[in-house]
């Protein structure tokens, strides 16, 4: 029987909480035949993609997030249609993206961004995650665009108080904010290797640089790191070993969204007891599969777990 599956099923469902503190409206248009219109509208951004995905895997979640405004109240109906629990803080609206793919190319015709959260609609996020967080099996951090205005040291503080009352947490962060969060202690962090260059933690995406940079993230204080490297696979980092995963060639549809669902499948795993490489494993495949798809953040649980048998890994 599959890892994940025989937890599944031994294992009641593990309650996850996720930090959204960049929801978005995004509505789109497609052609679908004879040139008629087709309109989607869904809500988006990093926290709701990683929930979304974390439901179809099996976790509970609740996601907490600044949804309010006309997009906000909008945003947090679809993600509530979709089973998803929203714990609304105040903000004047979310993002909102108008986007046309009826030339069969993503074209934006209108963004309209976040404005920033004043201290008063920051420290409200900050504390309903962190008490809506007090019966999670684990907490998941996403990060924010610089238009949400959020202090670089937003995400280590919550890091830390989390970590404080004995909390899992996985995070998927990356340019400032990251510091923080390695400095908080315990955390599970994933970035891309791109993130690894572009926030200056490491000189380049060679394997050797990255390996060596991860290390010196774990002695900074970090539990482990996980380092995506699209086609070329995900480099997990821990004080004991380092593994390079791949997963089976596939063609792509959509490349947004792939991390969001790695992230999804290595917060489900580890909050169901599996170990980090077998955590890394779900996730390699719920981003591979992602990928292959036009909905971010969705997927099959049986496709996905089926698909991560055929993750390989080996020592880097």
């Amino acid at each position: 029987m599959r890892l994940v599956t025989c937890l599944a099923i031994l294992a009641p469902m593990p309650f996850l909480s996720v930090l959204a503190a960049a929801p978005l409206l995004e509505v789109t248009l497609e052609t679908v035949r004879d040139n008629d219109p087709h309109v989607h509208v869904h809500a988006g951004g990093q926290g709701l993609w990683v929930a979304r995905m974390i439901a179809t895997l099996g976790g509970q979640v609740v996601v907490c997030g600044p949804f309010d405004g006309e997009t906000g109240v909008a945003a947090a109906a679809l993600a509530r249609a979709e089973g998803l629990e929203i714990q609304s803080t105040h903000t004047v609206a979310v993002s909102a993206h108008l986007l046309d793919y009826r030339a069969g190319e993503r074209e934006e015709i209108a963004v309209m961004r976040s404005p920033a959260l004043d201290r008063h609609d920051q420290d409200d996020l900050y504390g309903t995650m962190l008490v809506r967080s007090l019966d999670a099996d684990l907490c998941v951090l996403t990060g924010a665009d610089p238009d949400v205005g959020l202090p670089d040291d937003f995400f280590g503080r919550l890091a830390a108080d989390l970590r404080a009352d004995g909390k899992p947490v996985v995070a998927d962060l990356s340019g400032a904010h990251v510091p923080g969060v390695v400095e908080a202690g315990g955390v599970v962090l994933k970035l891309s290797h791109g993130e690894m260059v572009d926030g200056g933690f490491a000189d380049d995406t060679e394997v050797a640089t990255l390996r060596d940079a991860g290390r010196r993230m774990l002695d900074g204080g970090l539990s482990a790191l996980v380092i995506s490297m699209a086609e070329h696979g995900t480099l997990v980092v821990e004080n004991d070993r380092v593994c390079l995963l791949t997963t089976p060639t596939v063609s792509s549809r959509e490349h947004k969204g792939a991390g969001d669902s790695m992230t999804a499948g290595i917060a489900v795993a580890l909050a169901n007891g599996a170990d980090l490489l077998e955590a890394v494993r779900l996730g390699a495949a719920a981003g591979a599969l992602n990928v292959t798809r036009r909905g971010l953040g969705t997927g099959r649980r049986d496709q996905i777990e089926a698909f991560a048998e055929r993750v390989k890994a080996e020592e880097a």
